[in-house]
């Protein structure tokens, strides 16, 4: 008895399912879209206006380093037109920051401050401004961000430890505006 199989047919057949299963599978979508890519937002929001936050902390010109953040997280996900007013565009984002504050958070053998904590507080909400709604909204925001104080003789040096801080502040800006734009485009 001739036990031979033909493998060519068999490679054939195998190869025909494969083809059918995923001519099947690509037609169904799973849901998901790439990281940054997609928007829960409505069709009709093409412009959102993002005029200066407005600040109620201590921190000189912090409303113009968060805004001016805010701003280029949104122009990098380069979906949208965004436009520094707050008219004439179909959505408005306005923020409020409410609070920073600088505690230490660590300290050395001569007890003084070796790490320094910031949180900020912010209010934020986007509206629609032709339906007049609030498409997205979160009163109260809290970012932190620790940071060290440079040791030995420049541990006391006032220049050295502010440039810290905008170094620091500036690290949370750029947390606050990731999580603010993937929030409100990925609708976590």
């Amino acid at each position: 008895m001739d036990t031979k199989v033909n493998t060519s047919g068999l490679f054939l057949c195998v190869l025909g399912v494969l083809g059918v299963s995923s001519a099947a599978f690509s037609t169904v979508g799973c849901g998901y879209g790439l990281a940054g890519r997609t928007s829960f937002l409505p069709a009709n929001i093409r412009t959102i206006g993002i005029p200066t936050f407005t600040n109620h902390s201590t921190v000189f010109n912090l409303e113009s380093l968060l805004t001016e953040k805010v701003r280029g997280e949104f122009i990098g996900r380069g979906r949208y037109q965004i436009l520094p007013q707050a008219s004439g565009v179909d959505a408005v984002l306005v923020g409020d920051v409410s609070s920073v504050s600088i505690t230490p958070s660590s300290f050395n053998a001569q007890q003084l401050a070796s790490r320094y904590t910031i949180t900020l507080s912010a209010n934020i909400q986007l509206r629609d401004l032709r339906e007049n709604k609030v498409l997205w909204e979160n009163p109260s925001l809290v970012f932190r961000e620790d940071y060290d104080v440079t040791s030995g003789r420049n541990a006391v040096d006032p220049a050295a430890f502010f440039g810290q801080e905008a170094n620091a502040l500036d690290r949370v800006g750029t947390d606050f505006a990731r999580a603010i734009v993937a929030a409100i485009l990925e609708a976590f």
